[in-house]
Order: structure tokens, then C-alpha cells, then sequence
């Protein structure tokens, strides 16, 4: 593997990190923003809302940043020890985008939508 190619492996897999932690920054900020701006609506709604949302900026920055881990993990420095720590990695992380999936969405990722809500359309 030629230095420039691992260079730019390394500075993919940096970028994605980044986009990962600048999408869970600024979602959760502006899910907050949102849920300051609804003083009309019920508290227990909006408050529910916003974990919604939050949750869901967490489960889109997790994806970048396990697709940056596999990058530096695998092209850039693929030695058993980094493998293996990269799988570790993404099974904490596979648990963590699972469980919010559940607490966002009311099911689990492989329930169809009216398996979870018992034949009724999401509301």
C-alpha cells in the first residue's frame, strides 16, 4: 500500500469522525432549539419529541463514526490487534444504534412496521 493512499484512507476515516461527532453536536442542538420553540404544545409531548430527535442524531452519527473506524481499522492499519479491537467497536455500537432504535422507532430494526404497532399505521 503506497504512503499517499494510506494518507488519504487516514484522512477519510478522520473526516468521517468528524462528521460523525458534528452530526450528533448539532442535531442535539437543534432538536433542543426545537423543543424550546414549542411552548404551545403539551410538555410531555415535546419532551418525548426531543428524545426523538436527539436519538436520532445519535443513531446518524454513529453510523459515520463506525464507518471511520473501518477505514483507519482495516485499509489503514489492518494488523489482528486493531481487527479486533474494531470489532469490539462496532458491537458496542451496533447495541448502542439498536437500542435507540427501539426507544426512537417503538421496534426493534428488524420488526416491520406493523409487527410493532399490531397492524396499526405508525402514528
Amino acid at each position: 500500500m503506497t504512503p499517499v493512499f494510506r494518507q488519504i484512507m487516514t484522512l477519510t476515516g478522520l473526516t468521517l469522525d468528524g462528521a460523525g461527532v458534528v452530526i450528533v453536536a448539532v442535531g442535539s442542538f437543534l432538536s433542543v432549539a426545537r423543543f424550546l420553540l414549542r411552548r404551545r404544545m403539551d410538555f410531555n409531548e415535546s419532551y418525548r419529541i426531543l428524545r426523538e430527535d436527539v436519538g436520532r442524531a445519535i443513531l446518524l452519527g454513529l453510523e459515520f463514526l463506525i464507518a471511520g473506524d473501518i477505514i483507519r481499522s482495516v485499509v489503514v492499519d489492518p494488523t489482528l490487534l486493531n481487527i479486533i479491537t474494531l470489532g469490539l467497536i462496532v458491537l458496542i455500537r451496533t447495541f448502542l444504534s439498536m437500542t435507540l432504535q427501539l426507544e426512537v422507532e417503538g421496534r426493534w430494526p428488524w420488526q416491520r412496521r406493523s409487527e410493532a404497532s399490531g397492524g396499526r399505521p405508525p402514528v
